[in-house]
């Protein structure tokens, strides 16, 4: 592998990556994952379209440094092939039992070879060096995701988010993100996707997706694990709820949580009991049973009151984006209520006041929205979300993310052993 000079033309049959990110006026560089040619390479301060044969004429310069792609030269047999302009986005294709198995072969062993030449690099670059495992985690392979417990049921930390496998994304103003995604994410895609998670070390999806995991796990062989969440709406009689319990159950749980929604609406209806009479009868099945909220109210109540869940899932992430509500503006359960201020922009208003009173739990953190629903970037995100006291976050990830969603996880887990919160799980 070599730096290519100007006005160097070089065929290549796979490209490393250099990602650009000012931060500070300062740039700095990552190198990605081998991706197969051709490919777009987005950058903030250049767009450049790569064909099999590339001419290396742009360079990038910072404090008298010299920045530029870096490529893997194409060996002679790979010489021959059409160089049209693709869509770093690859078209779904349908997936036999049998190629998807062949895939994942393929993948293991070209995630091995990528991970000696590249690891110790981009943790370096990343993250300034990474400290010693300690009792947060298991000591992971190179390339996976650690893992806690709560209760039996053990949960890699990076959980992958329902909202990126049922179908929906939350999108401020802009309308036509939800059609974009159902145009990518065909039922193919979603089965790979489930792949590069588990061969990552997640083994589970939180919320929503069951037809999907079971699908992936009865065709392909897969061991995805599901946390569905229970639906409490207010009033709902017990025969009616303890059916829908048992629905869930039988999607293949290993845990359940009351939704964050229901959690919001029965304490902004002061109705905790029914909140804890839910726990009581998930708990019955014998799995871990949480209780979801964007509300802190929520865990405060909860804890006040003693319902009996095993674990908490509650929205965090900083304010410190130019979409947040302003904090005049923001009130409690804006998000149900809707009103000035509120534009599906929010889930969290009080990040602070959060981090704090989850500091005086002794239960699990499983933390949601750690992006603000794309608002962060997951280098400033997930260090924010595990430095604060969260025990797991849940993602929405689509392909693409997955690769380097995990390994940085796994470093910065590493580093914050010794967090100011205990970790819990």
């Amino acid at each position: 592998m070599h730096a290519v000079k100007t006005g160097e033309e070089i065929s290549v049959a796979k490209i490393v990556v250099v990602t650009l990110r000012r931060d500070d006026n300062v740039i700095t560089a990552e190198r990605d994952d081998l991706i197969e040619n051709p490919i777009v390479i987005s950058l903030p301060i250049l767009t450049a379209r790569l064909r099999p044969s590339y001419v290396a004429d742009r360079r990038f310069q910072n404090n008298g440094e010299t920045w530029g792609p870096r490529f893997v030269p194409r060996p002679p047999a790979c010489q021959n092939f059409v160089g049209e302009e693709k869509n770093t986005m690859s078209p779904p294709q349908r997936v036999s039992r049998r190629d998807f198995l062949e895939g994942s072969l393929a993948t293991g062993v070209a995630g091995a070879i990528a991970g000696s030449v590249l690891g110790c690099d981009r943790a370096k670059a990343a993250d300034g060096g990474s400290a010693a495992a300690g009792p947060a985690t298991s000591e992971p392979a190179a390339g996976t995701v650690p893992y806690g417990m709560i209760g039996k049921a053990k949960i890699s930390r990076l959980l992958l988010g329902g909202n990126l496998v049922s179908g929906y994304m939350h999108a401020r103003d802009l309308k036509y993100v939800n059609q974009l995604f159902r145009a990518y994410v065909t039922e193919e895609k979603m089965m790979e996707t489930l792949r590069l998670a588990e061969s990552q070390g997640i083994n589970t999806v939180f919320e929503t997706g069951a037809h999907f995991v079971a699908r992936y796990n009865r065709e392909f062989g897969g061991h995805m694990q599901f946390i569905p969440h229970i639906q409490v709406p207010l009033g709902q009689d017990e025969q009616s709820l303890k059916d829908h319990i048992q629905k869930q159950v039988d999607s293949g749980a290993v845990a359940l949580y009351v939704w964050g929604v229901s959690g919001d609406r029965l304490i902004q209806a002061d109705a905790v009991g029914q909140l804890a009479k839910a726990v009581e009868l998930a708990k019955r099945h014998d799995l871990p049973v949480g209780v979801g909220s964007h509300s802190l109210r929520v865990p405060m109540e909860c804890e006040q009151h003693q319902v009996p869940c095993d674990f908490y899932v509650k929205t965090l992430h900083s304010d410190q984006y130019p979409s947040a509500t302003p904090k005049a503006m923001r009130k409690e359960f804006i998000w149900l209520d809707g009103g000035e201020g509120w534009y599906d922009n929010m889930w969290c208003i009080n990040p602070e006041e959060t981090i704090s009173f989850m500091q005086t739990v002794t239960k699990p953190w499983l933390a949601f929205k750690v992006l603000a629903a794309g608002a962060f970037d997951p280098k400033q995100a997930f260090p924010y979300a595990f430095k604060s006291g969260a025990d797991f976050i849940a993602v929405g990830m689509f392909d693409f993310h997955i690769k380097q969603n995990s390994e940085l996880v796994g470093r910065v887990v590493q580093r914050e052993q010794t967090r100011e919160r205990p970790w819990r799980a």
